[in-house]
């Protein structure tokens, strides 16, 4: 399960998604130039072949491994957009597009925020959503919300099967595994109402309430929906009302814990920065982002990691000439992959307090002399200061990768907890 979240302060938009999947399935950064297909060329999406555009944009991607689209990304016009499961009552075993790979089509296809969510509801309605989203649960299936931004216009996309609504955000917003939007839509799919009415699913009396018509509870409540929703509403009302806002604030934010849940362990499904711990509590953050969108440019930041608590943001941007150390070469290759890397050192410090707070510090020490190398993200960043802030998260990981990626496995005794990462770690080759 997961968060994304946006907020306008002054003259810039600041967006945060966490990625919440399963934990064993590496989530890669890739950038991927503007290209001209040959006309009349078909697109293979996750599932289905769609066709293809005249002019794809550059993009970046934080994405599942093994899925066509992503999670989260920008494009090089400026556009980010994040993505989120909902479980409504219009979910089809059906193959379609899945929302990830959506989110990548608008960011492909769409110079604007506005451009990028015709785009896709466009293509959802065309096309339809869905298909199997785990990676190895297959059963999981679900329909999608957005939050779509560039540094104008900022809008919430929320949909049930091939029908949506859509509402422009002025000062905040935040989605989480449910939906939101109830009446209060500015435009919506054509024939929603009449599509409803003939489902019984509304009654014809008022404008038609999405949220009422199409959530379900099962799902969102044990996702913890709406406990990570009304955390981080009241975080980004916070920030709405001090005089500053930079990209570290959205970045802590991702790393929130509800109180006395910051021992991994004691986890639940309402912490923004959620960690695997079982049956109930299957997902963990697999990686994260933050951007600062302005009239003039565009800063992004990427883990390219699980557990943001103890990862660092990285930079990144698109001079395609320039290596940054959390792109992969592929979206493919986990091998060798910052997440991979990564992993070994989280899949240890989980059993080792001392290690972990110790890396937190770490990691807290290293982003804020990386910010500070970009004096805050707060003016528009030199690619020599993005290179050389990006050395400093190097060197950064390479220390503690020595330092703890050799620490043992100290699964606690009997415990579920301890039961669970063992067999997790067996099976994702961590042992």
């Amino acid at each position: 399960m997961c968060d994304t979240m946006v907020i306008r302060h002054q003259d810039a938009v600041y967006f945060a998604k966490n990625s919440d999947r399963e934990p064993g399935e590496a989530q890669l950064v890739v950038r991927i130039p503007a290209e001209s297909p040959e006309p009349g060329q078909r697109l293979k999406t996750t599932y289905i072949d769609i066709d293809q555009a005249p002019r794809r944009n550059g993009l970046m991607l934080s994405k599942p491994f093994w899925i066509w689209g992503a999670e989260m990304g920008a494009n090089e016009h400026g556009v980010v957009i994040g993505n989120e499961a909902v479980f409504t009552r219009l979910v089809d075993d059906a193959e379609g597009l899945i929302g990830m790979d959506l989110l990548r089509l608008g960011l492909e296809r769409g110079n604007s925020a506005d451009e990028a969510l015709q785009v896709i509801t466009d293509l959802l309605e065309l096309h339809g959503q869905g298909g199997p989203c785990g990676y190895r649960d297959k059963r999981l299936r679900y329909d999608n919300s957005f939050i779509i931004a560039d540094a104008r216009r900022i809008w919430v996309l929320e949909t049930a099967g091939r029908h949506w609504v859509a509402k422009k955000v002025g000062t905040f917003a935040s989605i989480s595994n449910c939906l939101t939007i109830g009446t209060d839509y500015d435009i919506c799919s054509e024939g929603l109402e009449n599509f409803a009415l003939k489902k019984g699913l509304h009654s014809g009396g008022g404008r038609l309430d999405f949220k009422k018509t199409f959530d379900t509870r099962l799902v969102p409540y044990f996702a913890g929906s709406a406990g990570r929703l009304s955390a981080s509403v009241a975080c980004l009302r916070r920030f709405a009302g001090q005089d500053v806002i930079n990209v570290a604030h959205m970045m802590e934010m991702l790393r929130s814990h509800s109180p006395g849940h910051t021992e991994p362990r004691n986890g639940s499904n309402g912490d923004v920065c959620m960690h695997a711990g079982g049956f109930i509590r299957r997902s963990q953050t697999c990686g994260s982002m933050v951007s600062k969108l302005s009239k003039d440019n565009a800063i992004h930041f990427f883990t390219g990691t699980s557990a943001p608590c103890i990862s660092v943001f990285r930079p990144v941007s698109f001079d395609m000439d320039t290596d940054f150390s959390v792109l992969n070469p592929d979206g493919e290759t986990v091998d060798g992959s910052v997440w991979r890397r990564h992993e070994h050192v989280h899949r240890r410090v989980l059993f080792n307090e001392e290690a972990r707070l110790r890396l937190r510090q770490f990691v807290h020490e290293t982003e804020t002399r990386m910010l500070a190398q970009l004096n805050g993200a707060n003016s528009a960043a030199t690619l020599e200061n993005l290179i050389a802030a990006d050395q400093i998260t190097v060197e950064a990981q390479d220390q503690w990768c020595r330092e703890f990626g050799r620490l043992p496995l100290n699964y606690p005794l009997l415990h579920p907890y301890g039961i669970y990462w063992k067999r997790m770690n067996r099976l994702d080759g961590f042992e």
